[in-house]
């Protein structure tokens, strides 16, 4: 598949974090209007290394067999084949955190400055805009867009963000992000997010949607494969509704580790994994893939408004409850 072209308001996430790109074919001219720069510019201009003319079928077909494997990349001529395998057998995603590497340094509000021509199903009607709290564990932009879109006011905060000083800014709901690699080897945020949860309105995507099955009490595993793509089936168990959804992830929470209360709300079609959760006692709603697509389907994009009306509805009471206790 030749890759055409880079277009800068595209990109997901505040820089590219790719360590290497393997592509069977690279087309050397550009064929969209909107484009900036070519394949090999964009790699070039972030030192990033990138490799073509690789038969991908074969590497499919191997990983199809055998699961997730580790590759390396390697313009050093004076390195052997085993001592470049011996670089791939020594490194493993297990047990590594991978999202301090990928996550904001310091909090700050959300500003979209790209094109907002291509947004779709924009939402912005008014009423009261609700305070959002963002944990970056890799953030994708579009996330915060779809939320922006319903006109809510969003500020980013490192992984690393004290639940206390998210408490202290008294939002309206707080939100776990997708983001790489394992969640166990993420105890500080699982740690947060147990201190966050039942306080306020939580929503986690993906990696986000491990850390609360973690912090509930459950477990999560290394699949074989993981769930890459744009074209996952999910049966909302809520709705009878299969989905069509883009997915990118390695591990997936056990859903027969969940304590009582906690409902499997969505389930991965392709293999029966756990692919969405709801805790209704703490307001908590979670889906383990990809609801902001950007590429994919926008078949899942209802999530965001029932995380507005998750919102409304804790918000609404607190108000009620306030009144009454003056009566």
């Amino acid at each position: 598949m030749g890759i055409l072209h880079v277009y800068t308001d595209d990109q997901e996430s505040r820089q590219c974090f790719l360590a290497g790109l393997v592509v069977r074919s690279l087309s050397i001219s550009t064929s969209n209007w909107r484009c900036a720069e070519t394949l090999g510019d964009y790699l070039a201009e972030r030192n990033i290394m990138g490799i073509y003319d690789i038969d991908t079928r074969v590497i499919t077909r191997r990983l199809r067999q055998d699961g997730s494997l580790i590759g390396v990349l390697s313009t050093e001529r004076t390195k052997t084949d085993e001592e470049l395998l011996e670089m791939s057998r020594s490194w493993d995603i297990v047990g590594v955190d991978l999202i301090s590497g990928v996550s904001c340094k310091a909090p700050h509000d959300w500003v979209d400055k790209t094109n907002t021509e291509w947004e779709f199903n924009s939402s912005k009607r008014g009423g009261e805009a609700f305070r959002v709290i963002a944990y970056d564990f890799g953030i994708k932009h579009n996330i915060l867009k779809r939320l922006a879109s319903y006109g809510c006011k969003i500020t980013v905060v490192p992984s690393t963000w004290p639940a206390s000083e998210t408490l202290k800014m008294k939002p309206d709901g707080v939100l776990f992000s997708n983001g790489p690699g394992d969640p166990s080897a993420v105890p500080y945020a699982v740690e947060t997010v147990k201190e966050i949860i039942g306080k306020v309105p939580a929503f986690g995507i993906c990696m986000g949607h491990q850390l609360l099955g973690l912090a509930l009490g459950g477990k999560t595993f290394k699949m074989k494969f993981g769930h890459h793509g744009g074209n996952h089936p999910v049966r909302n168990l809520c709705s009878g509704h299969v989905e069509i959804s883009a997915q990118n992830h390695n591990y997936a929470v056990d859903s027969s580790s969940l304590p009582e209360g906690v409902e499997v709300t969505h389930v991965n079609l392709n293999d029966g994994s756990c692919a969405g959760l709801a805790y209704p006692a703490q307001n908590i709603m979670s889906i383990q893939y990809h609801p902001e697509a950007s590429p994919g389907p926008h078949d899942s994009d209802y999530a965001f408004r029932e995380f507005i009306q998750l919102m409304k509805k804790v918000k609404v009471n607190s108000r009620v409850m306030a009144a009454l206790s003056f009566i």
